[in-house]
Order: structure tokens, then sequence, then C-alpha cells
């Protein structure tokens, strides 16, 4: 055994190289057939896009849950601890069963090394491998699984699952899955697959007839936002003869509910109309417009992209009977720094911060007009409690930027209020 606490398991896997030196499946698909391709015996739905991919596996895999099936999840990032990542019914792996798959993945890659010496996973190889594995050990009925980065080449993109989501398309990861537009649609469009539904979000009109064909090709029929199913501002849903009332969200978050709901409906689970609205309405999404506070409201949401802060933001400032909007926010160097902070309004308070964390923008890493602008905060907990104490009751914090971030102010608010009740 070479794993004997979850903290081994964790340290292991970050110590490891995040990228392959050629970009294709074979080493998860070597490693997945030693295990007995556990990700061949659970019913699954694959989940991509530039943003929305993480709130629309949670919606769906609690309509699974009240449906009254066992159901895995696969997510990421994590806000406050890594067995996040892998759920059951909304469980994240105890830490002794982490240990068990991680011991299993790891016999599997010694047996592999006995004829291939210089064998070896790359972080998320190793985590989608342990997830798969753990969803089979325990007989789920479906398991949601949200793509890492990408589709077509995502370690993920070695199921055959029983429909496929495309969220959103935008630019993000350019480098990566990049340059322009059109390659990161035709890299989401790797999940399609052969006659298998395709649900699909907010999709730029340019990279539309991408997805079109390659879901033509593959013979899988395709359902779009705003034309197959549609949702209001007010949470009104509807598809074919159903028809749903949400409570109101940010516009963003109601088309992950509408994508989540018409993947649902199209597997045929019998589910009634108030269970559905419930599963919906009960849903909590870590670090996704999360409220952690009223009167003052305090929202964390890790929008990190241009246009998942251009969605947060326009939502923002329509809300009604605020006084001000304070905002306090880090991003990591290598994004469109200036493209995200030229979405502000006038009005908004904005505070800069950092973290301790290698990709996160320091003083020196943002622009100089944003620095002679806004003010900046070495520490970000001194910050948050700073902002929060100057706070009235009609006033609005944001923090927002990075899921770090977020994940950083949450654990330093539960150590707050754990150390306020001794």
């Amino acid at each position: 055994m070479k794993f004997k606490t979850a903290k081994d398991v964790i340290s292991y896997l970050y110590a490891l190289p995040h990228l392959h030196p050629k970009n294709d499946l074979s080493f998860i698909k070597k490693v997945l057939q030693e295990l007995g391709n556990p990700q061949d015996k659970v019913k699954t739905l694959h989940v991509t896009g530039t943003n929305g991919k993480g709130s629309t596996s949670y919606y769906l895999s609690n309509l699974l849950k009240k449906a009254g099936l066992k159901t895995g999840l696969f997510v990421s990032p994590y806000i406050l601890e890594f067995n996040e990542r892998i759920q059951i019914n909304g469980q994240n792996i105890p830490n002794e069963e982490l240990v068990e798959v991680a011991n299993q993945v790891e016999l599997a890659i010694e047996k592999i090394r006995r004829t291939e010496s210089d064998f070896s996973l790359v972080t998320f190889e190793y985590e989608v491998a342990m997830a798969f594995l753990y969803f089979d050990q325990k007989d789920c009925d479906y398991a949601v699984i949200e793509v890492g980065i990408g589709g077509q080449h995502d370690k993920t993109n070695v199921i055959d699952p029983e429909a496929s989501i495309i969220t959103t398309i935008g630019l993000d990861h350019e480098k990566i899955i990049g340059p322009t537009i059109k390659d990161i649609a035709q890299e989401k469009s790797g999940i399609i697959k052969q006659k298998k539904p395709v649900v699909v979000g907010n999709i730029p009109s340019e990279v539309l007839s991408i997805i079109q064909a390659k879901a033509s090709q593959e013979k899988a029929k395709l359902y779009r936002l705003g034309e197959d199913f549609k949702i209001d501002d007010d949470g009104n849903y509807q598809f074919e003869s159903y028809k749903f009332k949400f409570m109101p969200r940010p516009k963003v978050e109601n088309y992950d509910i509408a994508l989540a709901v018409t993947t649902f409906l199209l597997l045929k689970i019998d589910l009634t109309s108030s269970m559905i609205q419930q599963a919906i309405d009960e849903t909590v999404i870590p670090g996704r417009y999360q409220i952690i506070n009223q009167q003052p409201t305090i929202i964390l949401d890790g929008a990190h992209n241009v246009q998942a802060m251009q969605n947060l933001l326009t939502f923002l400032h329509q809300t009604k009977n605020y006084r001000k909007i304070k905002i306090l926010i880090t991003i990591m160097k290598d994004k469109d720094i200036l493209d995200v902070f030229g979405l502000f309004d006038q009005r908004d308070e904005v505070f800069l911060t950092t973290i301790p964390y290698v990709r996160a923008a320091k003083k020196e890493d943002f622009p100089d007009e944003i620095i002679a602008k806004y003010s900046y905060f070495e520490d970000y907990q001194t910050a948050f409690s700073k902002l929060r104490d100057s706070l009235q009751k009609d006033d609005i914090l944001l923090v927002t930027g990075s899921f770090y971030l977020v994940s950083a102010i949450l654990k330093f608010e539960r150590c707050s209020n754990e150390s306020q009740k001794h």
C-alpha cells in the first residue's frame, strides 16, 4: 500500500506533472483498461462549456438524486476540500475510500510499468481514474462528469454518455485549446457522441455551425436553448409539453437550470413537476453566486473570465434597492485583466487583493492604470474584514475573480465563526 492517508494522496497528486508531452487519451485509457474499464459500467452524462458547466452538473446530479437514483458527480475545482471533486448523492468521498481507490489506481500503474517502465499519469488523469473506479464500485445508477478543459482531448472523454451538454463557448484557456473561438468550439464539440442527444446553451452564431456539423456527423439530436427549450428572466421554463416555474436567479444561472432540466427530461426518468422544481431550488453550488450573508448582502462567485464576469456584473447592476456595490477581486495573471476590469461600473467600489498561489496576480502584475485607480491589499483576510465591517444594511459585497479567492474567504469565514463559538 503506497498511501495511508488522504493527505498522502493529495500531496502526491499535486506533485505530479499537469500535462503529457502529447495531448491524447492513450495514458488514461490504458490505466482504465487495467482497472476493468469502470467508466463503461455506469451510465454517464458529460458536461463541457466555457462557463456554467459546474452549476449545470450540480443541478443535473440533484435532479437524478431526487428521482431516487444513486448519482455520482465529478467536478472541479473544489472550494473547501479536495474530496468535493468526487461525490455520490451530494456526499464527498470519505478520506478512507479516497485512499482505497488511489491505492487501486497506483497498483494498476505498477502493473503497466512492468512492460512500460516510464508509464505515468498526470494529476487530472489520476483524479479521473479514481472517480470512475469509485462510481463503479459504489454501483452508481448515473454519474455526471464535468470536463476539465475543452472536450475532445479532455481526460474525461473516454465515455459514451447518455447525453452531452455544451453550456457556453467563449474565450478561455486559449493557450491550451485555442487560440480562436472556432478552435475552442471544435474542441468542445468532441464530447458529442454517436446517436446520443446533445443539449446546448448560448452558443455564439459564428461557431454554432461547428456544433451543428458535429451533431449531424454523429447523428446526435441537437437541443438548443432559445429554440427547442426556453427559460426567461423570471424562471419560467418550457420544453415540449413541460412547463415549470423556478425561483428568479442571475440569467446565466437560469440557463444552467434549463440545460440540466432539459437533459434530465430527455432521460425519461419519472419525477413529478413539484419534485423537479424542489430539486432545483434545493441545489447549493459552492462558490457560484453563493450568498453567505443577508443585509448586508455578501456574495461569493468564482467568475474568472470575461464572459462569466460580464454575466455576473450585468445581473448585479440590475439589482434594485442597493446603496453601494463593493467588489473584492483577485485574478490569475494569465487572464485578460484589462478586459475584465473594463466591465466594472463607475459606481462600483473595487478593491484589489491577492492570494498565496503561484498564478495569482500580485501588485506588480496588475496594469499601471488599474493600480492607479483601485486600492490594493496584500492580505486578502484584512481586505475582506475591513470591507465587511464597513458595509451598511443595503450594501452588497461581491468577492470574485477566482475560485481560489472564494475558497480562501469561505475557509476564513468558517474559522472566524468557529472561533466566535468558542
